[in-house]
């Protein structure tokens, strides 16, 4: 019996290790064994801050005394840019200044031909750049 279990041994060792077989095309893999369910992140939700209004930019929201030319479209009083954007942008509609056409043009009146520098016809970006020169 000595000699069988040696035998045995001898061929276990020079026999290579098994190699798991080619898998065949269209064959399916096993189902795999289900996992225990993972636990939500609850961490990640406790972390976010609740939805709260934004805050406006401070500098935004500084009062600026408008130039005697301006003050002549918009009023004297000290207010944001937000403001004088958006009292500009009611002159222009109350007006019809806007361009038929191409809508990001302004044609100016007298009134705004003064804020302009001049100009005539002015795009709506270059307006608030015009506009930010009469600003104190």
């Amino acid at each position: 019996m000595a000699t069988a279990k040696k035998a045995a041994k001898k061929t276990a060792a020079k026999s290579p290790a098994k190699k798991p077989a080619a898998k065949k095309p269209g064959a399916r893999s096993p189902p795999r064994k289900s996992q225990p369910a993972k636990k939500p992140a609850a961490k990640k939700a406790a972390a976010k801050k609740p939805a709260s209004k934004r805050k406006p930019n401070a500098a935004f929201m500084k009062a600026m005394t408008p130039s005697a030319v301006l003050a002549a479209v918009i009023g004297s009083t000290p207010m944001p840019r937000t403001e004088v954007t958006k009292k500009i942008w009611d002159y222009i509609k109350k007006n019809k200044l806007q361009d038929s056409i191409n809508r990001r043009l302004i044609n100016a009146d007298e009134k705004l031909r003064a804020v302009f520098g001049g100009k005539g016809k002015v795009s709506m970006f270059e307006m608030t750049k015009l506009v930010s020169n009469h600003l104190k």
